[in-house]
């Protein structure tokens, strides 16, 4: 898959080892912060906030980077990193830029004319090898492999560049000041420094040095209307929040507790702590952590739901039942939280639990059909319901959406076959059944029974 990384990456212009897979952290407060804090420079940058995704990966580099289709991916490492949420809203900008720029659409621009100066060189070098002249051969290849990667590293320069310019203006365009951009570029020169910015080939970058990138914005952004215009207070509130509770998830406990001492009793540290304590397997301490902070904010919905799934990965679904539904009430149904709130219904295993739990669920894919677990827990109530059609269907979107299409294909056909016909639900069991096949007609071999 062809990525753009804004701080952070590594050209390779013959063979390129697979990049290895990064799982994604889904979590409704982070991704409503996300939304909010994005959603004035995506209008800036002319691009629809109901296509752009920002997304948070779990990775402790600081990185952010952009991949085909215009979705955002955010390293944990760079949260961590960032000291409030306008430092992040630069990088968005930055990111922002790479999308309305076209620039994966375009990186092969920079990838071909890099590979014809490599293999035409590699081309030479093993005729010279062939005629006898071994060292000279060497020398023509690994020049042109040196050619080939500056060719590339140029061209990526010359994109980051373009990005911070554009990012520069959709922050000025949505009236956000800029100096969380460049005080991020100032956190990264500072590595530069640690790192010995004598030792670092500038020239052998994908990316501009961070000294010059901030000489090429200061002005742009100091100049804006936007430039002294404060942060917005609740948005940074949100940020702190959500970077304490990161720090409980990601983190090991000991070090989250050494951040956050129980003598702190701040929001952040109660958060960050309930997450470490259910993290190293002590729920009641956890549940304490909850449960003040619901005191300090009774009506908050992500504190009902961190109190909801503690009590429930704790085996206690009954008692996980009302903040998880107080959670869900109170985010409008968000469907990461109804999700849970429909798992610990199920786990209740009280039958009068399952229609509420098929309701909740229903509502949760509808507006998010891309999270497998929550078509898994509508998959296993409508199996503990006996509606094994609508199981079926289930089990298909799930394995549609895991790329396993002889499940999809399967399990579609199961439920075509059993669900009224020309109904919603059996229209998208044709969907799913039609589609599979497709990829394993194109793709036999992937396919073929071993």
């Amino acid at each position: 898959m062809k990525r753009l990384a804004c701080f952070a990456a590594v050209a390779a212009l013959v063979s390129a080892a697979p990049v290895q897979a990064q799982s994604i952290l889904r979590d409704a407060e982070t991704e409503s912060m996300f939304s909010d804090m994005a959603v004035p420079l995506v209008k800036a940058a002319g691009l629809s906030p109901r296509d752009v995704k920002v997304v948070l990966i779990n990775d402790e580099s600081i990185n952010a980077f952009v991949a085909g289709g215009q979705t955002v991916y955010v390293h944990s490492g760079l949260l961590q990193a960032a000291v409030n949420a306008n430092q992040v809203q630069g990088v968005i900008a930055h990111e922002l830029g790479h999308i309305a720029d076209g620039h994966v659409v375009l990186a092969d621009n920079g990838i071909k004319p890099a590979m014809h100066i490599t293999l035409l060189s590699m081309v030479l070098g093993l005729a010279a090898v062939a005629a006898g002249a071994g060292e000279a051969g060497a020398g023509l290849m690994a020049l042109g492999q040196s050619a080939g990667m500056a060719k590339y590293l140029s061209f990526s320069r010359t994109q980051e560049n373009s990005a911070d310019a554009a990012g520069a203006r959709f922050l000025n365009a949505a009236g956000v000041t800029g100096k969380g951009m460049l005080s991020f570029f100032k956190t990264l020169q500072q590595q530069e420094y640690r790192y010995g910015v004598e030792n670092i080939d500038p020239f052998m970058q994908t990316h501009p040095l961070s000294g010059e990138r901030i000489a090429n914005l200061t002005a742009v952004l100091q100049n804006s209307p936007a430039w002294s215009k404060p942060s917005d207070p609740a948005l940074e509130e949100r940020f702190r929040r959500v970077k304490a509770k990161l720090e409980g998830y990601v983190m090991t406990p000991d070090r989250t507790l050494k951040d956050f001492p129980e003598s702190d009793g701040s929001i952040y540290a109660h958060y960050a702590r309930a997450y470490a304590w259910h993290k190293a397997g002590y729920p009641d301490k956890a549940d304490a952590e909850s449960v003040a902070l619901i005191k300090a904010k009774p009506d908050d919905p992500y504190f009902q739901e961190i109190r909801g799934q503690i009590l429930l990965e704790a085996g206690r679904p009954v008692d996980a039942i009302p903040p998880l539904r107080a959670a869900t009430e109170g985010s409008r149904n968000n469907p990461l939280i109804a999700t849970t709130f429909g798992h610990a219904l199920i786990a209740t295993e009280n039958k009068a639990n399952y229609p509420e739990a098929i309701k909740v669920l229903r509502v949760a894919v509808g507006r998010d059909d891309e999270n497998p677990f929550a078509w898994y827990q509508l998959g296993t109530v409508y199996e503990l319901t006996g509606d094994t059609p609508r199981a079926a269907l289930a089990t298909a979107e799930r394995a549609s959406m895991e790329g396993d299409h002889r499940t999809a294909a399967q399990s579609a056909r199961y439920a075509l076959a059993n669900l009224p016909a020309n109904t919603s639900d059996w229209i998208r069991a044709q969907d799913i059944a039609m589609a599979a096949q497709n990829d394993m007609d194109d793709n036999p071999k992937k396919y073929k029974k071993r």
